[in-house]
């Protein structure tokens, strides 16, 4: 069954706020003040979810993420926080949290380059998802003088690590916010081999300025993915959710002419979209929200099996 429009595999995974509810408040009830980005593993009987807290440019910025556990994918426990400092991090962006074939658990950091306009990727390796300690770590995907890279989403298929990045260009300061999704492979999630750009945004479309691959599913005839778009650069932090296609992980196309999931509120924003498997034919969604005050929330929805 190839995927197209209106896919019922797609349609059912679609955001609907009316139908979510509040899984991590703001910081802040104010603009510039989120919790969100939300990266989340379902794993005997548990939600595991790793997520970042922001403050506005100039007051922190991403300051630290967190990683929590919950029974019931609705109220989570804090396990631990990381912070900016301790990642040598001007600012930290959307986390991937992951569980091993062998067990362990891996939680990949995207940490900005103090003074630049740069992003790098680093990971925590740890037993138990309560574990992961920052003087730990090492760099997986360092960008380059030309490239800042970050928010990678990470799926294990076929005996493959599959990664799609979201990758900024450095050459121009003006212009570091437009972003593309570059995808990559691995045999054991540490080095990746980059095989270009797997989905870029479309000439005078509402995800023209960049987007950002958020969730990706692997399905019978190829693959869907979600992504984040944004049209220009006043819409950076407010972007909304689309849907792409690909036969080929390397090559997504996007689909529809308007966003497929917005927030009703403030600049519409509703990004980082991660899609959760559980027991039974379930899924949950979590993803990052904008609120009417302009802070942004972590909501989550439970979808059952048809």
């Amino acid at each position: 069954m190839l995927i197209k429009d209106n896919d019922p595999r797609v349609l059912s995974l679609l955001p609907d706020p009316d139908r979510s509810v509040v899984a991590v408040t703001a910081p802040r009830a104010e603009a510039g003040h989120w919790a969100g980005a939300p990266s989340a593993v379902a794993s005997e009987g548990m939600v595991y979810l790793a997520y970042r807290l922001r403050r506005p440019v100039g007051e922190g910025r991403g300051y630290a993420v967190a990683v929590a556990r919950s029974a019931d994918g609705v109220r989570f426990e804090t396990l631990l926080t990381i912070g900016r400092e301790e990642m040598d991090a001007e600012s930290l962006e959307r986390p991937t949290l992951v569980r091993t074939p062998e067990g362990g658990w891996r939680l990949y950091l995207s940490c900005a380059t103090p003074g630049t306009k740069h992003w790098r990727v680093e990971v925590l390796e740890a037993a138990d998802p309560a574990g992961f300690d920052p003087v730990d770590r090492r760099v997986v995907l360092p960008g380059d003088a030309k490239t800042g890279v970050k928010d990678p989403v990470i799926v294990r298929h076929g005996g493959v690590w599959h990664l799609w990045a979201s990758c900024h260009p450095l050459g121009d300061p003006e212009e570091a916010d437009r972003m593309v999704t570059d995808y990559a492979t691995s045999v054991d999630g540490l080095a990746w081999t980059w095989h270009g750009t797997a989905l870029a945004g479309r000439a005078g479309s509402w995800d023209e300025r960049g987007v950002r691959v958020s969730a990706v599913r692997f399905v019978e005839g190829g693959v869907v993915a979600f992504y984040d778009g944004r049209a220009t650069a006043a819409e950076n932090y407010e972007e909304r959710t689309g849907v792409a296609y690909g036969i080929d992980p390397a090559a997504l196309t996007a689909s529809g002419d308007v966003p497929a999931a917005a927030s009703a509120h403030a600049g519409g924003g509703l990004r980082y979209l991660d899609i959760v498997p559980l027991p039974g034919g379930r899924t949950r969604l979590y993803y990052e929200l904008t609120c009417p005050d302009g802070s942004h929330e972590l909501r989550t929805e439970l979808r059952h099996a048809d």
